[in-house]
């Protein structure tokens, strides 16, 4: 009598394994749910400081601040929908950390040579990987920015700020919010897949977004240059679409949108082929 061993079908390695995989393993972690909380009240209680501290202004005896040279943004009939944006170079910060960890984390915990030996294609889990922060990350700040307008809303009318929900301005904050804010998580990613530590990552990040635009803004009192390059730095790209009454430029949209996909592919791309090239330990 023979007998014959049964075997299990190999299984198949797809990009939405990984993807399902990637996100369980995510939001299992503390940090994950911290970070999303942090950002969501953070963004609203920034947008909700600034309306009402607006409000009040314009209502007080300082009402005629807006005829101030350089104080004309205080009675742009706009106001009130970019005020709901103030608080995005924060969830940049926070929401760009993500990013950094997601990548990060497998390579300071020791998990990585775990996570390729599983899917030896590692396009695949970087792929994987860019799809989850892009969706996080835009679902959250959409979340943030909805429940800014609900929160915001009795007070700007309070204050007489007309905040309007189908409004061009109200609408750029919400979608052009989440564009900057999924930019700064995907640079944070391409840092995790460089960098493959997540202190050096924040710690670029937080460069990137807040120390670099200083010194180049010190270097434009200097150089013809450097207000050339200001114009194309991701802070003033990202915030410059969302809330456009609060950057100046002299860019057309698309050039500002043209900006900001450089800065998702190209340390997205650098990224992937340095994943390809180094060993994984």
């Amino acid at each position: 009598m023979t007998t014959h061993l049964a075997t299990a079908p190999a299984g198949k390695v797809t990009l939405r394994g990984v993807l399902r995989s990637e996100a369980i393993r995510f939001f299992a972690l503390n940090s994950t749910r911290i970070l999303i909380a942090v950002a969501f009240v953070v963004y609203l209680g920034i947008a909700a400081i600034a309306t009402w501290g607006v409000g009040s202004l314009n209502n007080s005896d300082m009402a005629g601040m807006g005829e101030v040279q350089g104080m004309e943004m205080m009675t742009d009939p706009n106001m009130a929908a970019q005020l709901i944006g103030s608080g995005l170079v924060f969830s940049q910060l926070i929401l760009g950390v993500l990013g950094v960890l997601l990548f990060s984390g497998e390579f300071t915990t020791g998990s990585a040579v775990s996570t390729f030996l599983a899917s030896p294609q590692r396009f695949r889990v970087l792929a994987a990987k860019t799809i989850l922060i892009t969706l996080l990350t835009g679902i959250v700040q959409i979340a943030a920015t909805l429940a800014a307008f609900a929160l915001c809303k009795p007070i700007s009318d309070a204050y007489n700020l007309g905040l309007e929900f189908g409004s061009e301005s109200f609408q750029k904050v919400l979608w052009f919010g989440a564009l900057a804010v999924i930019m700064a998580a995907l640079i944070g990613l391409a840092l995790g897949v460089l960098l493959r530590n997540s202190a050096g990552g924040i710690t670029s990040l937080a460069g990137l977004f807040f120390v670099l635009p200083i010194i180049v803004a010190l270097l434009t009192a200097f150089t013809d240059w450097a207000q050339y390059v200001a114009k194309f730095m991701p802070d003033q790209l990202g915030i410059g679409l969302a809330t456009p009454a609060s950057v100046s430029t002299d860019l057309e949209q698309w050039q500002q949108l043209l900006g900001v996909a450089g800065w998702i592919v190209l340390p997205l791309a650098l990224g992937a082929v340095l994943l390809a090239k180094r060993d994984i330990k």
